[in-house]
């Protein structure tokens, strides 16, 4: 079994870092003549793979917009992950889900074990029940070779209010105690899996990345104003752990297909 790590940094080597965000939303589902419902959110999100797919190291399906739509569009997700797998792209599940005990276990046997229907590569996570509380979402990802991406500085501006607060007894935030306790648990299993969620939209990130050993998600380029440009300065020596997300700055470009490829290649040719 390979590890999440291995055959993300594969992915990259051979495609860039980019990650196109899936997020079929209404207004996006009018702007390329799609009808806002499951048929409409399955034209457009399997589109946007068969269009870059190859092009492409990771996707990020938010699951949200397909959620809306019920069980017809949560079948539409099950397909656009087969089709991001058969691409040979990595699959981010932009999921969010955070719990305790039992339904913790439920959310990670979801989306994390080996033939689960909305199985992904990862998934995002919230820590806002404390960090441990997402063990077995941390324990299911490393038995079966998939990833965990953990909330710790996000890109809306609202987060400061939560992770910038001081943590307890700690001297740093609490967007820092998640750092370093997915540093800590990298460092004690040796597969990297545990990765963070930073959003580039920050003019300083409030937090210290600059030794983290896992992967580092960062939403918020483009439409919510976070910009490419900005990120080795933001990230330093962390840089070649980032994976910037962009999502309405690539789908708008469509339907057309050639219009999607062309702006993908126009942000890889940026160095990612």
């Amino acid at each position: 079994m390979s590890s999440y790590q291995s055959r993300l940094a594969n992915a990259v080597q051979q495609r860039g870092a980019l990650c196109v965000g899936i997020d079929p939303h209404p207004g996006l589902l009018r702007a390329w003549g799609l009808s806002v419902d499951a048929v409409g959110v399955e034209a457009f999100a399997r589109r946007v793979v068969e269009a870059v797919g190859t092009e492409v190291a990771v996707f990020k399906p938010q699951s949200a917009f397909f959620e809306i739509h019920g069980s017809a569009g949560i079948a539409v997700l099950e397909r656009t992950l087969a089709d991001i797998a058969e691409a040979g792209a990595v699959s981010i599940l932009d999921v969010k889900r955070g719990d305790i005990g039992s339904t913790m276990d439920a959310y990670a046997e979801a989306y994390l074990a080996d033939g689960a229907p909305l199985a992904a590569d990862a998934i995002t996570v919230s820590p806002y029940l404390g960090f441990g509380s997402l063990q077995p979402a941390f324990d299911l990802a490393h038995r079966h070779g998939r990833g965990v991406y953990v909330l710790a500085r996000t890109s809306n501006p609202e987060g400061g209010q939560v992770q910038l607060a001081l943590c307890g007894d700690h001297e740093g935030s609490v967007a820092q105690e998640i750092i370093d306790s997915a540093a800590r648990l990298n460092a004690e299993t040796g597969q990297n899996a545990i990765g963070l969620v930073i959003g580039g939209t920050h003019a300083d990130l409030g937090c210290d990345v600059g030794a983290f050993n896992g992967s580092i998600l960062v939403p918020g380029i483009g439409f919510q104003g976070g910009r490419i440009d900005d990120l080795p300065a933001l990230f330093g020596a962390a840089l070649e752990n980032v994976l910037p997300a962009v999502s309405r700055d690539v789908l708008g470009s469509g339907p057309d297909a050639g219009a999607l490829a062309d702006r993908v290649r126009s942000l890889l040719a940026i160095g990612f």
